[in-house]
């Protein structure tokens, strides 16, 4: 999942992006309100987190525009501690949440994944595929009773395709997603990490999970 900071206190941002990267985000962090609107315009983000209080356009007049223009990505807000106004704004203009600064990042991380999964339909954290179960919260896959063990970038990559089961992702689209690559490389990275995904999970399942679509990609077949 990518998300987008925006947060003009350095140390701030720092902290911030360690956390969500610690966690399993791909993050993009800005400290300017215009670039940051031009950012969430062009990049397809699963969540925003943004400061209120930021040069060039604030917080709350790129939440105004993205949702002027119908992208209903999940915003979460950073607001001064005695901001009741700007925080009952945000909300009525379609902020999903908000934290006051300061904030325990662990709590920022865990209102990111549920407000990215109330937007997804998915309320409990769960991704399935057959007997394949993959808990967001704890990171925990297991097919059947058996665990695996995955490294975060493949679990980054399991948890995009199951995301949007019969979608065909081109390597393209899975470079940009999960090495945030904004160009296929040119090298067989995907088909290296796809192999190695197959492995794991088909060690302990008869039935393929990861489907090949010749010239085209890789997809999670729909139930």
């Amino acid at each position: 999942m990518r998300v987008l900071v925006a947060e003009d206190e350095a140390r701030i941002a720092s902290l911030v992006g360690k956390a969500l990267e610690a966690a399993g985000f791909l993050v993009d962090l800005s400290g300017n309100g215009d670039e940051a609107l031009s950012l969430a315009g062009t990049v397809s983000y699963d969540a925003l987190v943004l400061d209120i209080m930021l040069p060039g356009r604030d917080g709350l007049s790129i939440l105004r525009h993205l949702r002027a223009l119908g992208n209903a990505v999940p915003i979460l807000l950073l607001t001064a501690r005695g901001g009741l106004n700007e925080r009952v704004e945000g909300l009525n203009l379609g902020a999903d949440d908000y934290l006051s600064k300061p904030f325990y990042v662990e709590e920022l991380v865990a209102r990111l994944h549920a407000i990215i999964r109330r937007r997804s339909g998915d309320t409990t954290g769960l991704l399935r595929a057959g007997d394949l179960l993959v808990n967001l919260i704890t990171r925990e896959v297991r097919r059947g009773e058996v665990r695996i063990e995955l490294t975060a970038r493949e679990f980054t990559l399991l948890t995009c395709l199951l995301r949007a089961p019969g979608r065909v992702f081109t390597r393209a689209q899975l470079c940009e997603h999960v090495w945030e690559y904004h160009h296929d490389p040119g090298t067989n990275l995907v088909d290296v990490y796809i192999q190695r995904l197959r492995r794991k999970l088909q060690d302990h399942g008869e039935t393929p999970l990861i489907e090949t679509v010749r010239g085209v990609g890789y997809r999670v077949a729909a139930p």
